[in-house]
């Protein structure tokens, strides 16, 4: 076999070898656009379907008028007061306290099997069923102190509570990958400055992990404004034709309103466009709050790159 021949089958090799890896590339990148597409089609025919069937209930009476009959008829708009208030409560309490966690679980916690355990704790909070942090909140907030409990009763705090721990190991997850994103080199930089390592966290790492944090917010929004099973045992009430006064008040929640129409009306029927309705106006809320979420986080982010 002469140089030339053993040349051009080492240069065929070459080439076949180059050809499987884009077709490999190509049958992978097919597939994932396969999933994308089956997903977008499953959220478009989810969300059709609410605007089909829901559109014709929603009216200005309904959403700014009173729950009447029980909560089976009549307006929303306690349902949305209440889901506002124990949405944002609860980001209130968890936000700050989860953003604490991470820096000291990535900044400050030596690496260890301590560490190891907490972290693993974390993570398997995070994918607990929703409502065994409701029975947690019933006992441990809304209990009464003689059986052991804070004694808050069914109430917005009670609620903002449970629903905070629920959304918590969300937020430490998502703000340790935004902590542990920033660039080693920002510390580096700001130590070899002479700044202390608190100055160094909370004017360089922490406002360069921002965006990454306001993602694990918005998904922490997303869930608890949808939360049914945390807040039915702590704070939501079936009917209360009236507006809280007080965060030891119980309060209509949309997720819990939209339960109590499926199983509570005689007539499943006749309440069927008060449900698709009041899911829609559930799923707009959500979209709303996460649309605020987001442009917070563009303008952060434009901000950081100047």
């Amino acid at each position: 076999m002469t140089e030339a021949s053993v040349n051009m089958t080492g240069s065929e090799h070459a080439a076949r070898h180059l050809f499987r890896r884009k077709a490999t590339q190509e049958v992978w990148f097919g597939l994932f656009r396969v999933a994308v597409a089956l997903n977008g089609l499953a959220l478009f025919t989810i969300v059709g379907y609410m605007v089909y069937y829901g559109l014709p209930a929603i009216s200005w009476d309904f959403l700014t008028g009173m729950p009447t009959e029980g909560g089976l008829a009549g307006g929303i708009f306690p349902c949305i007061v209440g889901t506002f208030y124990l949405s944002m409560g609860s980001m209130i309490l968890a936000l700050p306290l989860g953003v604490a966690a991470a820096i000291y679980l990535h900044e400050y916690a030596r690496p260890g099997l301590a560490m190891r355990i907490i972290r693993l704790c974390i993570n398997n909070l995070a994918g607990v069923p929703s409502v065994v942090f409701g029975l947690f909140g019933m006992a441990f907030f809304v209990a009464s102190r003689d059986l052991g409990g804070l004694g808050f009763g069914v109430s917005i705090l009670s609620g903002c509570l449970t629903l905070a721990v629920l959304i918590l190991p969300v937020i430490i997850g998502t703000s340790e990958e935004a902590l542990r994103s920033v660039p080693d080199t920002y510390r580096e930089a700001s130590l070899g400055l002479g700044a202390t390592k608190f100055q160094t966290i909370f004017r360089i790492v922490l406002p360069s992990a921002l965006p990454g944090i306001m993602t694990g917010s918005i998904l922490s929004i997303s869930r608890a404004a949808g939360e049914t099973a945390a807040i039915m045992f702590t704070a939501a009430a079936s009917y209360n034709p009236t507006l809280a006064r007080s965060i030891f008040n119980e309060v209509m929640a949309l997720p819990y309103q939209i339960y109590t129409l499926s199983v509570s009306s005689t007539d499943p029927e006749a309440t069927m466009p008060l449900q698709y309705g009041t899911s829609l106006v559930l799923i707009a809320l959500v979209l709303g709050m996460n649309l605020v979420a987001i442009v917070l986080r563009s303008k952060l982010r434009r901000k950081m790159s100047k």
